[in-house]
């Protein structure tokens, strides 16, 4: 891209971000790091604006990756949402985002390589949705557009009784997709059985090449999903697939073992991870005009299982005070891409 739409596109950006400041949600993020790292409020709110206006870092990531106690050379090596998406609006093709977007449009173009059985249910009688849950015994249920794992339900059949009614609830509640529950790893299951625990990898395609950029685990809590607004948290992965530490997620909550399993998130390792890489040589060449995306896949006693694919591919980061590691991924990213 030239440099001219380049910083088009970063003025653009700051001037959007300014016009939706939320001076509200500055002061309470910026309370919380004070009393956290024991920093003049003052001083950090003034350090968050200048961060957010010429330093690419949301408020959020600010809090998330502990730049109170960074210094600006090791905040340097840290990714942002903000440089994600920039790279994302650069490298991914407009008009194939849609893809990305619509589960349902997703699961149809990237099939092969969901290795489970999907139903779209405004295409299938009530017969064919009873069938489809009967067969698999537990099913779910997701909202075509959706994210953070918000509309996604667990459906079992023996709670079915009506099953006009059933499919007309799915329809007025917008779960217009139905998806076979995903057999883990047992490694994976030992860690939290009632979830499946995904596997962000974010990769970067260069017209021949898959480079891998980073890889997090998230792990669940026994519900439909092992998103943060289901109790879910993650730990990073080296490229060797071993746990860099302590679990987080962003409301402060730390799990040096699972909640309920009690497996210990700094000794997990992710079983094949070998696998990951062929995995991604094919599925970036599906659609190769998308070059960078974060996908989320689970790792099954076969390899790899795609759940989805996020164009807006987002960020998971190392968070210092958790493991003690004061660097992040942003030199491998550049160094791949070339930003």
């Amino acid at each position: 891209m030239p440099k001219a739409n380049r910083l088009k596109i970063r003025l653009d950006y700051i001037k959007n971000r300014a016009r939706r400041i939320d001076i509200s949600s500055l002061v309470e993020r910026a309370k919380d790091v004070s009393a956290q790292h024991h920093k003049a409020l003052p001083v950090i709110m003034v350090d968050m604006l200048w961060s957010a206006a010429f330093r690419q870092t949301a408020f959020q990531d600010y809090v998330d990756w502990d730049y109170a106690i960074l210094s600006r050379a090791e905040r340097e090596t840290f990714m942002t949402h903000s440089i994600s998406n920039h790279i994302a609006m650069e490298h991914d093709a407009e008009a194939h985002r849609g893809i990305f977007h619509d589960k349902i449009e997703f699961n149809k173009v990237f099939n092969a390589f969901l290795k489970r059985q999907w139903l779209d249910v405004r295409e299938a009688s009530v017969d064919e949705v009873r069938d489809f849950v009967q067969r698999a015994g537990t099913v779910i249920g997701k909202v075509p557009f959706s994210s953070a794992g918000h509309g996604v339900h667990r459906h079992t059949a023996d709670d079915v009784t009506d099953w006009e009614g059933f499919r007309t609830r799915l329809l007025d509640e917008g779960q217009f997709l139905l998806e076979e529950v995903i057999q883990q790893h047992p490694t994976l299951a030992a860690v939290c059985a009632g979830t499946a625990n995904t596997t962000r990898v974010t990769t970067y395609f260069d017209g021949e090449k898959t480079h891998i950029l980073s890889m997090a685990q998230k792990f669940g809590r026994g519900q439909a999903s092992d998103q943060q607004t289901f109790g879910g948290f993650y730990t990073m992965l080296s490229l060797d697939g071993k746990s860099m530490g302590r679990g987080y997620d962003s409301h402060d909550n730390v799990h040096a073992t699972h909640p309920e399993s009690g497996v210990s998130i700094p000794d997990f390792e992710l079983p094949l991870v070998e696998t990951v890489q062929p995995f991604f040589d094919d599925v970036a060449r599906v659609v190769p005009d998308m070059r960078y995306i974060g996908w989320d896949i689970v790792m099954s006693e076969e390899g790899p299982v795609l759940v989805e694919g996020n164009w807006a591919a987002g960020v998971y980061e190392n968070k210092p005070s958790v493991t003690g590691i004061r660097t992040g991924s942003r030199p491998r990213f550049q160094s791949i891409i070339g930003f």
